[in-house]
């Protein structure tokens, strides 16, 4: 029986080994681990990547979010309008600094936020709305855009499933006032642990992202703001400099398995992801299914050599961490549904065509059991 993990960083890694051994190296040889020459190619070259004057790295893709937040004054007293269909890491920012999330339900088509829901949520007390780019797809941004000119609140990518995604020819990063991206190790672009980055084209919300990040200082023992530590390494900024020479390449290949997989997967009990209209625009960090009963499916497909994951199972209204907010959890019908049925395929660059032709053979021999 052939063995398709859900997803193997080897594949990746591999094939480039004796170039992030040499970016390894090169940081040894220069002894500076923090706000070195790694540091600052990485943030100059993903800049440029993704249109955007300025890039700040940071610990972790979280942290971007929350450093966002702060940057721009959001706090106490402040909402912010978030996708209900989020990873939580997403409404943990907005908490941290203390201000509200106000939460939208999923479209149906696409699992992203409900583009035509979000006025009706728009208050007074509104100061930025944080479009989640989930599973590598690009949020519908120009009706968020007007949205905000109209009722003047911040635009904020949460774009950690989305390194190289578009939007109408623009690249996520590039589509909001400020954007946030993860390099968790599983990512598009991913390093070999924690990190992240804030990109943004307003010189002002760069420097005080950074100061932030550096505990609230500008210069060295001068402290302006009550920061935190959340830098990027130069280790990982090194190991990304090597790895995003290959991201076009390795989304072209994501976009790739997702297509066979559209047009392969003929069983009328998986909902398959809608491909979108420009294929350009998704990147395909996930390719997520609908199974009604999925704890059978995901017992056969394991059974059978398919590894698989589920994101996410626990709407966040419906967290512990957020209890409050369990009261209101069934006005999300989408959401509630996209948590209870998800599943997540493999689909990775390194993915042999047999790997590839058993995870459809065996989608496609799925039957539920009665």
């Amino acid at each position: 029986m052939l063995q398709v993990p859900y997803l193997n960083l080897e594949a990746i890694h591999k094939p480039i080994r004796d170039e992030l051994n040499g970016a390894y190296r090169g940081v040894m040889e220069r002894q500076w681990f923090i706000g070195g020459e790694a540091d600052k190619t990485f943030e100059t070259t993903f800049a440029a990547y993704c249109g955007t004057d300025y890039c700040v790295g940071t610990g972790n893709g979280l942290d971007a979010i929350r450093l966002i937040l702060l940057a721009y004054g959001i706090g106490v007293g402040d909402e912010v309008i978030v996708p209900a269909n989020t990873f939580i890491a997403t409404v943990l920012a907005i908490t941290y600094v203390g201000a509200t999330p106000v939460f939208v339900d999923a479209n149906p088509d696409t699992y992203l936020i409900d583009v035509g829901k979000i006025e009706e949520k728009i208050t007074a007390r509104t100061k930025a709305l944080i479009a989640v780019h989930l599973y590598g797809r690009a949020v519908d941004m120009q009706p968020i855009r007007k949205l905000a000119k109209r009722y003047s609140f911040k635009v904020i990518e949460d774009a950690a499933q989305a390194h190289g995604a578009k939007y109408h020819g623009e690249m996520a990063g590039k589509l909001g006032d400020a954007a946030a991206f993860s390099f968790y190790p599983g990512k598009n672009l991913g390093a070999l642990g924690d990190a992240g980055a804030v990109v943004t084209d307003d010189a002002e919300l760069a420097a005080r992202v950074r100061a932030y990040g550096n505990y609230g200082s500008y210069e060295k023992y001068d402290h302006v703001y009550r920061g935190c530590n959340s830098r990027l390494d130069e280790l990982q900024a090194a190991f990304l400099s090597v790895k995003l020479h290959y991201l076009d390449r390795w989304n072209e290949e994501r976009r790739r398995i997702a297509e066979t997989y559209a047009a392969q997967i003929k069983n009328g009990k998986i909902i398959l992801p809608r491909m979108p209209e420009n294929r350009e625009e998704h990147v395909f960090h996930i390719y997520p299914v609908l199974v009604d009963g999925r704890e059978d499916f995901i017992t056969y497909l394991r059974d059978n050599g398919v590894g698989v994951n589920i994101h996410y199972p626990t709407p966040i209204m419906k967290q512990k961490a957020y209890e409050e907010y369990c009261g209101e959890a069934e006005r999300y019908p989408v959401t509630n549904r996209i948590c209870a049925q998800e599943v997540s395929l493999p689909l990775y660059p390194g993915m042999t065509e047999e790997q590839i032709d058993w995870v459809i053979a065996c989608v496609n021999r799925y039957e539920k059991k009665i």
